[in-house]
C-alpha cells in the first residue's frame, strides 16, 4: 500500500481541487430566495440535509417570507478546506478540525475573528470508538487489540481525513492517559509504540471518514475506527456491527466559519443567521438526534440514550490544543516516525 508523506498533499491535489472545487454555484437571490452553499466534512451530510437545512429554513420563511435554498459538497475536511482555498464559493464550512479553519484564516479565505463565535466556533462533538463485526469475532476490547497480526483495519487517510487526524490523536493519547492514571507519568515512548503497532494492521485508506465506513459495510476489513455517530447510524440501518468504547479516547470538537471572502454584503444577513442557528437550541437537539454531542447544554446529551459513558475521556487540549498536535503528533510523530516504518 502506497502512501503519500502529508506535506506533500496539498501538491499532489491542487490541480484537482482548482476543477472539482468549483463546481458549487455562487449563492445567488433566486425568485426573492437566497442560495446558501455549505461546504461541510463527510459525516455532516444526514444531520444538515435531514433537520437542519429544513428547519432553519422553515424558521426563515415563517419569520422574513423568504425562501432559502442550501447547496452542500461534503468530503474529507482536508480535502474540503483545500478546495475552499482553490477557489470554490461556499459560504458556510462546516470542518473536522480547528486547523483546517486557521489555514483558511491564513490563506484569507476567512477574514473575522473566528476565534470570538460563540464556543469558539464549535458547533458539536462526538468520540472516536472502534467498530467490529457483529459478535466481535477478533475479541477487540480496545485500542491496543487492533495491533494483533489476525487484524485488518481500516482506517481514513490523514492526508484528506480529518476524521483520520482525529483518530490517530485518539490511540496516541489515550495511552497516554491510561499510563499517567497506572504511574502518575505521561508514557510517551508507549504511546508510539502503540499507534506503531495499530498503523502496521492498517489494510486500507480511504479519503474521509464516510468513504471508511462505506468500505467497512461491504465487509472488508476486521476493523475501523471511527466517530461514534458513524456506529450508531450504522447500527440503526441495522449493520451487522458491534461498537467498541475504549477506556480512553478523544471527543473530537468540530468548528463552523463563514468564509467572509464569498458573501456579499446582500447575502450576509441570511447567512449570518443560518450561521448562529447552528447554537441554537432546535439546531442542538437535531445534532444530538443525529449522534452528536451538543456543546451549548450537556443536558441535551441525556436525551440520547444511545451515548456511550467514556471512561477517561479527552480533547485535543491534552496535547496543547491544534497548534501543539499537528506539528507534534501528526506531523514529528506519526508521519515522520510512525509512517516511515510502515
Amino acid at each position: 500500500m502506497s502512501r503519500v508523506k502529508l506535506s506533500g498533499a496539498l501538491l499532489l491535489t491542487m490541480a484537482a481541487l482548482l476543477t472539482f472545487g468549483s463546481c458549487l454555484p455562487k449563492p445567488s437571490t433566486v425568485g426573492g430566495g437566497i442560495n446558501i452553499t455549505v461546504y461541510g466534512f463527510s459525516i455532516m451530510k444526514e444531520v444538515m440535509e435531514k433537520a437542519i437545512y429544513p428547519e432553519f429554513a422553515a424558521k426563515w420563511k415563517r419569520e422574513h417570507g423568504q425562501d432559502v435554498h442550501f447547496t452542500s459538497s461534503f468530503a474529507g475536511s482536508e480535502t474540503v478546506t483545500n478546495q475552499l482555498l482553490a477557489g470554490a464559493v461556499g459560504d458556510v464550512a462546516i470542518l473536522s478540525i480547528e486547523r483546517d479553519v486557521e489555514r483558511l484564516a491564513q490563506g484569507g479565505a476567512v477574514t473575522s475573528n473566528w476565534r470570538l463565535l460563540p464556543h469558539q466556533g464549535i458547533i458539536n462533538k462526538t468520540p472516536f470508538i472502534i467498530l467490529v463485526r457483529k459478535g466481535n469475532p477478533k475479541g477487540i476490547h480496545d485500542f491496543p487489540d487492533l495491533a494483533r497480526p489476525d487484524v485488518g483495519l481500516i482506517h481514513p487517510d490523514p492526508i484528506s481525513s480529518g476524521g483520520a487526524q482525529w483518530s490517530i490523536l485518539a490511540i496516541y493519547g489515550s495511552e497516554l492517559k491510561k499510563s499517567e492514571k497506572q504511574t502518575g507519568g505521561d508514557d510517551q515512548a508507549r504511546a508510539q509504540q502503540t499507534l506503531q503497532s495499530v498503523w502496521g494492521r492498517v489494510i486500507s485508506t480511504p479519503g474521509s471518514a464516510r468513504e471508511a465506513r462505506t468500505q467497512f459495510e461491504t465487509g472488508y476489513g476486521d476493523a475501523l475506527i471511527t466517530y461514534e455517530l458513524e456506529g450508531l447510524l450504522m447500527k440503526e440501518a441495522g449493520a451487522p456491527v458491534e461498537i467498541v468504547i475504549p477506556q480512553s479516547t478523544i471527543f473530537s470538537e468540530h468548528p463552523a466559519v463563514i468564509i467572509d471572502r464569498n458573501v456579499t454584503a446582500q447575502e450576509r444577513p441570511v447567512v449570518e443567521a443560518f450561521f448562529q442557528y447552528l447554537w441554537s437550541d432546535e439546531a442542538q437537539r437535531a445534532f444530538v438526534k443525529y449522534h452528536f454531542r451538543s456543546v451549548t447544554d450537556e443536558s441535551l446529551n441525556d436525551t440520547n440514550k444511545e451515548f456511550a459513558k467514556i471512561e477517561m475521556p479527552f480533547t485535543v487540549e491534552l496535547f496543547g490544543g491544534w497548534q501543539r498536535a499537528y506539528p507534534e503528533i501528526i506531523e514529528h510523530v506519526f508521519r515522520d516516525q510512525v509512517q516511515k516504518k510502515k
